[in-house]
């Protein structure tokens, strides 16, 4: 009996390893940056709701993988993924739940560059045009409601269209995109790019 429960544990294990979850990879703000954009966040959630999550640039979008197959794929991208910099366009509002309202980024070489590596590292095929973005607020807002959501960005930080800012660290993060409360996510490994 000993062994069939040692047996049972081991297929448990086996199948743990290798069940597959949605990840995508992120690129990550300075901690300067993280705090000026959270309080803007923090602002903007009071007013529209929303779930709370991290500051984040979505460089390779949700892809279903193991724990083992994501980490190996971002560790092989990093290793020849330079650090660049990102620069704030404007404050703009999307079409869907996860691009609400958010601080569009200008689509430089070297953003649009860094995603597609990563992309292909991952087996990722993009269905469109990469929009770098760091989202501000999550939800299901009214067009009139997102227009107000990006005028009150404005009113609380004046500044941010001039932020610009280097991105020198890429997570991997657990993002079940089925989990609107983002209470799920999770950072699962973090690496810092060399020049």
């Amino acid at each position: 009996m000993e062994a069939v429960t040692t047996v049972m544990q081991q297929v448990q294990v086996s199948e743990a390893v290798l069940e597959k979850h949605v990840y995508s990879v992120w690129a990550l703000p300075p901690e300067d940056v993280r705090v000026k954009v959270k309080k803007l966040m923090e602002g903007l959630r009071s007013e529209f709701g929303g779930p709370q999550f991290e500051p984040h640039v979505t460089v390779v979008g949700a892809i279903r993988l193991t724990e083992a197959e994501a980490l190996d794929r971002l560790k092989k991208a990093c290793d020849t993924v330079k650090p660049y910099s990102a620069t704030v366009e404007k404050v703009d509002c999307g079409t869907f739940y996860y691009q609400c309202v958010y601080l569009l980024l200008h689509p430089t070489t070297e953003v649009v560059e860094a995603s597609a590596h990563c992309c292909s590292h991952f087996g990722y095929n993009r269905t469109g045009t990469y929009m770098p973005h760091l989202s501000l607020l999550y939800g299901d807002l009214t067009d009139e409601e997102k227009k107000k959501a990006q005028e009150k960005a404005y009113i609380l930080d004046e500044g941010i269209c001039s932020l610009s800012f280097p991105i020198s660290h890429l997570a991997l993060c657990k993002t079940d995109t089925e989990d609107k409360s983002c209470k799920s996510w999770e950072k699962v490994e973090e690496y810092s790019l060399q020049p």
